[in-house]
């Protein structure tokens, strides 16, 4: 036991857990503590909003595969996390947010600054511990750290303002380590006897394969038995994309290959994902998921086996162990797809190969609606892009090791189909939450966990509104980013709806202004390029790309694209309207 004060605790087991790293804003409410952080190794980087300090600390885990960590001040500073650590949740990642709280003796008074902080993050985060009592806070701050780990989640240490004052004799914990297995001998055992007999088996590889750092156990499995493999939705990372076996990603504006080749699956081997039901609804007029089709689950958390799917074996267990032991149970037995491993290359081969022509040919969107807007910027001489060409390019320019973080909305959704990547933990996005703003921060924090590596953001021009003042943060602290802005002056996921279920009745899409993107960035001290020719994407990328890597810069490259539009972003929760009053009569 040594004798400390609560603050040096609190700091000393966020050392202990190497921590070198937080995002937050200054604040009254942990002054004590933060006057510290630099003698202990800790960077605080100070951000514009509270929202980005979540989004970073997100992508910091996501990439580093350890926590990230938040702090703001008690009440506004805090609250403004809420839709940050929601998408951490989503993403299973490992956040810590620490919230600072009203004094214990000013609770229920109504002081300045004064909320209920633990109700508000309920939801979202795996664990919740609150420091009553300052002599508990090491232990305390210690499970949250380790909660965060083996919840796979985010968690959040409350903390009253005045418990981080005071002496108390602390022991500082090791941080736990659990060793993760492969699940059960019954299920792997049932689960090899039924690959075993599959003639089509086709495997699903999730974000369990990602933050496992399983990609080589899942490679080694999808060659034993020599089958499809499809990234699960938004994890185009779990699978490197050279790789012969590798069919792209299912869900919205996903691969039509990876598609087409699950649907004829007999048996899918779900390898760490819980197939999250927006990942596998119809798409591109396609109701692919393969109806009578066994299904394989393998997953760390019990609770998600058989949750959206019915399934014929769950295996509770880590993705890489389970694929491991799988293919040990395999190795020396003679499958039923050996037989057709010949045929199922060529077939795969096949799909890709037609399914890459298309993307070739998929110039623009070819809906009445939007060969409209592409008549309407003609006559107006406007150098505006096809945002499928566009994303084509930025494909082409990728170097190597890239990571990228996409936002929510129309083109971003449409860049499910042409991301590509060889390693895990290299795409980000906000997953089920689907929040706007989130790109930006995200890369923000990915690339200060891993500053040898290239890292993009895309975001359209409403979901850039809202986060782009993250620039400053890049460029203050040093922390060089590239982010691509898809300027279509619109909402384009929600007006799709508007065109397929409302009569092209447009309301609040439009988002028609004046604005430079590129010369807001420079404002902000970042490089601004604003691009409308296509011949122009890849060099953009490319030169902004060098200017981070060997320049320390931080670039915003504007695109300036057409009004088409995708495929409507909730075709599956929208119907025709029916107006029973007269005076709407004209609105169906």
């Amino acid at each position: 036991m040594t004798r400390m004060t609560p603050s040096e605790a609190f700091v000393e087991t966020m050392v202990a857990n190497d921590v070198t790293t937080t995002f937050g804003i200054m604040g009254s409410a942990f002054m004590d503590a933060m006057d510290i952080f630099a003698p202990a190794g800790i960077r605080l980087v100070p951000v514009v909003h509270e929202q980005g300090a979540a989004h970073m600390a997100d992508g910091y885990a996501r990439v580093s595969g350890r926590h990230g960590v938040v702090i703001g001040q008690n009440g506004p500073g805090v609250s403004n996390c809420v839709t940050a650590i929601a998408a951490a949740f989503w993403a299973h990642s490992p956040v810590v947010m620490i919230t600072p709280e009203t004094g214990t003796m000013g609770q229920g008074l109504g002081g300045f600054q004064e909320a209920n902080q633990l109700p508000m993050f309920q939801e979202f985060v795996k664990y919740q511990g609150h420091i009553a009592n300052e002599n508990r806070m090491a232990e305390i701050t210690a499970r949250c750290f380790d909660r965060a780990m083996s919840e796979i989640g985010p968690t959040q240490l409350n903390i009253p303002r005045d418990r981080f004052y005071g002496d108390i004799d602390v022991e500082i914990a090791k941080p736990m380590v659990l060793d993760r297995g492969p699940g059960g001998d019954d299920s792997l055992n049932a689960a090899a006897d039924m690959l075993a007999a599959a003639k089509f088996p086709v495997m699903v590889s999730g974000g369990g394969v990602v933050m496992g750092d399983a990609m080589a156990e899942a490679v080694a499995l999808a060659e034993r038995l020599g089958c499809p493999v499809v990234n699960s939705y938004l994890h185009n990372d779990s699978f490197p994309a050279s790789h012969p076996q590798w069919c792209g990603p299912l869900g919205y504006q996903g691969s039509k290959a990876a598609m087409k080749l699950i649907a004829q699956a007999d048996v899918v081997l779900a390898l760490g994902t819980r197939l999250g039901p927006f990942g596998t609804l119809p798409q591109h007029d396609m109701d692919y998921w393969p109806k009578d089709a066994k299904i394989i689950q393998v997953d760390a958390d019990h609770k998600m086996l058989g949750l959206v799917k019915k399934i014929s074996v769950g295996i509770c267990g880590d993705a890489g162990a389970a694929a491991v032991a799988l293919t040990h149970r395999l190795a020396d037995r003679t499958l039923a797809c050996d037989a057709t491993t010949v045929e199922r290359a060529q077939l795969m081969a096949d799909e890709k190969a037609d399914w890459e022509a298309e993307l070739d040919d998929w110039t623009h969107e070819t809906d009445d609606f939007s060969i409209d807007m592409i008549k309407e910027a003609v006559q107006e001489k406007d150098n505006w892009m096809h945002p499928r060409q566009v994303l084509r390019e930025l494909e082409k320019a990728m170097p190597a090791r890239v990571m990228v973080s996409t936002d929510i909305g129309n083109i971003n959704s449409v860049a499910n189909s042409y991301l590509r990547f060889e390693e895990p933990r290299s795409f980000f996005a906000a997953m089920s939450w689907g929040n706007c703003g989130y790109a930006l921060p995200t890369i923000i924090g990915a690339k200060a966990a891993a500053p040898d590596r290239p890292a993009v953001s895309y975001a359209g021009d409403g979901a850039w509104a809202m986060s782009m003042v993250e620039t400053m943060t890049a460029v203050r602290h040093d922390i060089p980013v590239t982010a691509v802005v898809f300027h279509n002056r619109q909402w384009g996921a929600e007006k799709k709806n508007q065109v397929d279920f409302y009569g092209h009745r447009f309301v609040a899409g439009e988002l028609d202004g004046e604005e430079n993107y590129a010369e807001i960035a420079r404002a902000m001290g970042a490089e601004g390029v604003r691009v409308n020719q296509l011949e122009d994407v890849g060099p953009a990328l490319t030169a902004a790309i060098d200017a981070q890597m060997n320049d320390g810069k931080t670039t915003v490259i504007e695109v300036m694209c057409t009004k088409e539009l995708g495929d409507p972003f909730r075709k599956d929760a929208l119907s025709t309207p029916v107006r029973h009053l007269e005076k709407y009569a004209d609105f169906v």
